[in-house]
């Protein structure tokens, strides 16, 4: 896991992706914070499925369907038009549910570039074949960089300016760099790691250590069963990383017990 190497280090590592374009796929929440904190970065384009989510956001109302009440940056352009929001991205963002990750991707493949990377918001697996989305990205886009990121992120907190770290992990390292370079500010920490299989694991299962411990506090199990759950649940978790591919310290980071935490 690594920082953004300072700004006169040069020569060392791979060259950051130049990114003169971002195409945010899927307006809920989460992919409406992300586009904007790109925004005011780089031209940010956000696509919903939804006309009035789209028409909201391109007018300046914000996206009231899902965030209402948060102003969103003035240079966010929004449309409900799939292929016009990928034309033309260096970067395409898809923030869409797992269920309709797959059908969403395909429908906007003409329009993606050969190279351009494709970075997952979602965590879960794809129901049915049981693969990460980042496998489903690279059946659907192949050639293209696949990636994720992921970790302890409310979207209402980051939005609000809260403090906050975020991972970032993609088959190409120079797309993980351009991302990290384009979130990252003095109140959001974003990491690069080369673990894909574990950041992605670590998102996905998670959410069942979370829904166990949520049960736990409405039963009112006490303080000793929510540890014990959410410790023996990393310990299970850590186990089925490791056995499909993943590195041990990756979820006992931010894409793991971070994210199982918030």
């Amino acid at each position: 896991m690594t920082t953004l190497p300072p700004a006169d280090v040069s020569g060392s590592g791979p060259a950051v992706l130049s990114v003169e374009r971002v195409a945010v796929v899927g307006a809920g929440s989460w992919g409406t914070t992300v586009a904007a904190l790109l925004a005011p970065v780089v031209p940010t384009v956000l696509w919903s499925r939804r006309p009035e989510v789209a028409a909201d956001v391109a007018a300046g109302r914000g996206n009231r369907r899902y965030l209402d009440g948060y102003d969103l940056p003035a240079g966010l352009e929004a449309t409900d038009d799939l292929l016009a929001a990928v034309d033309g991205a260096d970067l395409v963002v898809a923030g869409v549910p797992t269920h309709g990750f797959r059908s969403t991707l395909g429908a906007a493949a003409s329009a993606i570039g050969v190279g351009v990377p494709v970075v997952s918001l979602a965590k879960g697996f794809e129901q049915g074949t049981g693969l990460r989305m980042t496998q489903v990205a690279a059946e659907v886009l192949p050639g293209r960089p696949v990636g994720v990121l992921t970790g302890p992120n409310l979207a209402r907190e980051i939005l609000e300016g809260r403090a906050a770290a975020t991972v970032v992990a993609t088959t190409e390292p120079s797309a993980s760099l351009a991302f990290q370079e384009l979130l990252a500010s003095d109140r959001l920490r974003v990491y690069t790691n080369d673990d894909l299989v574990g950041c992605e694991i670590g998102g996905a299962v998670k959410n069942v250590i979370a829904l166990a411990a949520g049960m736990a506090e409405g039963l009112d199990a006490g303080d000793n069963a929510r540890a014990a759950l959410i410790t023996r649940g990393l310990a299970e978790m850590t186990r089925l990383g490791v056995a499909l591919g993943a590195d041990l310290p990756t979820l006992a980071g931010l894409a793991g017990l971070g994210d199982a935490l918030a």
